[in-house]
């Protein structure tokens, strides 16, 4: 079997995968090494969101190429991922808040996002369930949700189909820049030899980038996720509280089987040695007296199941996607900052096209690996926004 290939993709998450498809399509070889399973951390275990509202600016364009294949996935992939452009609601408490979403309706624009901003007796009448409290809300109708479980493995399965070789329950444990290209070595030995290399390896990827010397100040947390028993389907929007209060922040959406997805409020501790992450039960507590607050006729839902993961962040919030600054052929796609879902098939598709022809018309430079060059690496470990 040939371990040679023009491309290795390091990490099988929704970005590893969607850059591999799209690296195929252009008929690069790849090789997509994943230590467990396509999928099975962060892009698998987020809330699903599709949204591109609240996005910073330079955020937009990915995440407007990445809606195209989100609303174009059954086609592409073959089968189904469960995106129900649905249309995303954020409301708020505060009016300063209030204030910022006709701001950032106003910037979207320019961007190519449409959002429409209710308050007051409007806003009640959209939406008459929520509490009285809410003050006003951000609505982008073309946004919406999808099935984190089957995003990704589905993503692999199209990359191997288009001709990328796939290859799970494969650590790497080594990179190294040889002559001619780089050295990927796995733990069990195996030797992967490739042109360039691409480290997408969520909130492991921080150790990869230290040995080639460029730490960064990753830290690793646990999304607090839980869902609700079926109840009738009635609500259609995506929706979250955009707040500067962390234990208010909480979102919801509804599948059209009945259950409801919750998700929100102060992270859990996680873990990267043991790859697992904790739901806080006083957490959960919490955040369900927030989503009663937002709309009270959910309190009279049974959960019915709770869940984690382990997901990267960076202090500013923003990802590394962006080439290395030290190494030639070496590029870095992480530390999404759990809204790393809806934009990864932008991300992916756009560092399919950089690594191909050396240039992309989406400007990167925010998103450099170049501004941790001096600060200080924090461990990558447990860590005391919506996700996705």
């Amino acid at each position: 079997m040939n371990d040679r290939a023009d491309v290795i993709v390091i990490g099988g998450g929704i970005v590893g995968t969607t850059t591999a498809f799209f690296l195929s399509r252009r008929k690069r070889s790849v090789i997509l090494l994943e230590r467990g399973l396509t999928g099975q951390q962060a892009s698998g275990v987020n809330f699903g969101g599709v949204r591109r509202q609240g996005r910073a600016l330079a955020q937009l364009a990915m995440s407007n190429r990445a809606m195209e294949t989100w609303r174009h996935s059954r086609e592409l992939l073959g089968e189904d991922v469960e995106f129900l452009p649905s249309g995303h609601t954020r409301v708020c408490y505060h009016a300063h808040d209030a204030e910022y979403f006709h701001r950032y309706a106003n910037d979207a624009r320019d961007h190519g996002l449409d959002l429409e901003v209710l308050e007051g007796e409007a806003l009640f009448r959209r939406y008459p369930f929520l509490g009285r409290e809410v003050l006003a809300a951000s609505i982008s109708p073309l946004d919406g949700h999808a099935n984190p479980r089957l995003a990704a493995p589905a993503f692999g399965r199209a990359a191997a189909r288009a001709g990328a070789r796939v290859v799970e329950n494969c650590e790497v444990v080594r990179v190294e820049k040889e002559a001619g290209g780089f050295r990927v070595e796995s733990a069990a030995g195996t030797v992967y030899r490739a042109e360039q290399v691409l480290i997408c390896a969520g909130a492991w990827a921080n150790t990869l980038s230290t040995e080639l010397g460029e730490p960064v100040p990753l830290v690793a947390r646990g999304p607090q996720m839980a869902v609700t028993e079926p109840v009738p389907y009635v609500f259609k929007d995506s929706m979250g509280v955009y707040t500067s209060n962390k234990a208010e922040s909480v979102y919801f959406r509804q599948i059209p089987r009945g259950n409801i997805v919750l998700g929100g409020g102060p992270p859990g501790i996680a873990d990267i040695a043991t790859r697992r992450a904790s739901v806080l039960p006083e957490n959960t507590v919490a955040q369900v007296a927030q989503f009663c607050r937002m709309v009270p006729a959910l309190g009279a839902l049974n959960l019915i199941r709770v869940w984690s993961g382990v997901e990267s962040y960076l202090p500013d919030s923003e990802p590394i996607i962006s080439p290395s600054s030290k190494v030639d052929g070496l590029f870095y796609a992480f530390g999404f900052s759990g809204s790393g879902f809806q934009i990864g098939p932008g991300v992916g598709e756009t560092l399919a096209e950089l690594l191909d022809t050396g240039s992309t018309p989406i400007p990167l430079d925010s998103f450099s690996i170049r501004r941790f060059l001096n600060s200080v690496p924090m461990r990558a470990e447990s860590a005391t926004s919506e996700t996705s």
